[in-house]
């Protein structure tokens, strides 16, 4: 297995962090990295409380995960992406037992949003997400560095939530906190972009209801959220809105499957094309359609050696978008065998017209199938009191 030492910001990283010994799928346990995001219940209702207090006002000031215009470059074809293993799936939420059709009209799926951070310079970012299949139905799949902190001498981003449908400010379907992050042992500790996939766990959606100000004697005995500002001080109502899967559903998950095949990548993409060019605000998922290449690409800047490509003009804040094999529209619904890594231009002039994501194979699986063995829980209880 390559290492890598220069990850796409520039920055060097060798933090060695927790390698789970969780079960997967084949490959060695050792492969598995997890790190915890919100630890326990106080920390999660301080980050939802960070990014929806003053009516969202943080997550409107978010802005999309960028990349070095200098880093879009052509691609390089190579042999065809390694399967290390039978191919193998787990089926969407609700569709268990039943097969996903093909068909070509589109209907934006339910489980795609936006996930927000805290970047190691302080700024409000945020990448493209999708709620996964998993036991306790509380689980994202993403891009490894819209999870992991690949700029600063830390592990996981701050502040970290998925928001499902997210516009303009609005959380629909509530607010999910990050409660543990799984990714590759090649991601977490040596920056390898040929494993830049992440799942998170988070805890059951929260929704603020309203602000009420009261005293200081009852602001210091409730155990929700709550913030003081100018002397005052208020609570931050807020309910348990449930599951993530319960809420929107949850896409299924593939690995070792062969190339060449039919995908739809969705996500948000907000940032410019090399050219200084805008085409997109990231205020709406924007979709993709077409085959991945039958040959592994690669990316000597990234030392990337075997991702699969896609022909696609989306610009940045698409990163961590899922790519859905055998999508039905109908039930809006495929297969995660992709997420958005990176951004090339293959004839030059200054644009993006592909994107890149790691090759699923079975050491992503055993990845997976730890993450979704994981259980969350609530962060708050009937009162909007802290859950313990």
């Amino acid at each position: 297995m390559k290492r890598i030492l220069l990850p796409a910001g520039g920055a060097a990283l060798a933090t060695g962090l927790l390698a789970a010994g969780l079960a997967g799928t084949a490959p060695a346990r050792n492969d598995i990295a997890s790190d915890p995001m919100a630890r326990n219940t106080a920390r999660a209702a301080s980050v939802a409380s960070f990014w929806l207090a003053s009516n969202g006002a943080a997550l409107r000031a978010a802005t999309a995960y960028t990349w070095d215009a200098k880093e879009v470059r052509k691609l390089v074809s190579k042999g065809a992406p390694s399967a290390d293993g039978s191919p193998g799936s787990a089926a969407p939420i609700g569709e268990e037992r039943r097969p996903i059709g093909r068909v070509q009209n589109v209907n934006l799926p339910k489980t795609i949003g936006k996930v927000f951070f805290v970047d190691g310079s302080g700024r409000h970012r945020w990448c493209s997400a999708t709620s996964v299949q998993s036991n306790y139905r509380n689980l994202v799949a993403t891009a490894g560095h819209c999870v992991y902190d690949t700029d600063s001498d830390k592990a996981v981003l701050d502040n970290w939530v998925f928001v499902p449908g997210y516009y303009q400010g609005k959380a629909p379907w509530g607010i999910y906190v990050g409660k543990q992050a799984f990714t590759h042992h090649d991601f977490d500790v040596y920056e390898d972009y040929d494993r830049d996939y992440a799942f998170v766990t988070v805890y059951n959606g929260i929704a603020f209801t309203g602000v009420k100000q009261v005293g200081r004697k009852d602001f210091e005995g409730f155990t929700g959220p709550k913030r003081s500002w100018g002397g005052r001080h208020y609570l931050l109502l807020s309910k348990d809105v449930g599951r993530l899967g319960d809420n929107v559903g949850g896409q299924g998950v593939s690995w070792n499957q062969a190339t060449g095949k039919y995908v739809r990548a969705f996500g948000y993409p907000a940032g410019p094309h090399p050219d200084g060019n805008r085409p997109y605000s990231g205020v709406t998922p924007k979709w993709c359609y077409g085959r991945t290449t039958g040959k592994a690409v690669g990316a000597p800047w990234l030392k990337i050696e075997e991702h699969i490509g896609l022909k696609c003009a989306v610009t940045p804040g698409h990163d961590g978008g899922p790519w859905l094999s055998g999508y039905d529209n109908g039930r809006r619904l495929g297969y995660v065998n992709g997420v958005t890594s990176t951004f090339a231009d293959q004839d030059g002039n200054d644009r993006v017209d592909y994107i890149t994501s790691p090759y699923f194979d079975g050491e992503t699986a055993s990845v997976y199938n730890a993450a979704k063995n994981v259980w969350s829980g609530k962060i708050v209880g009937p009162n909007g009191e802290l859950y313990k």
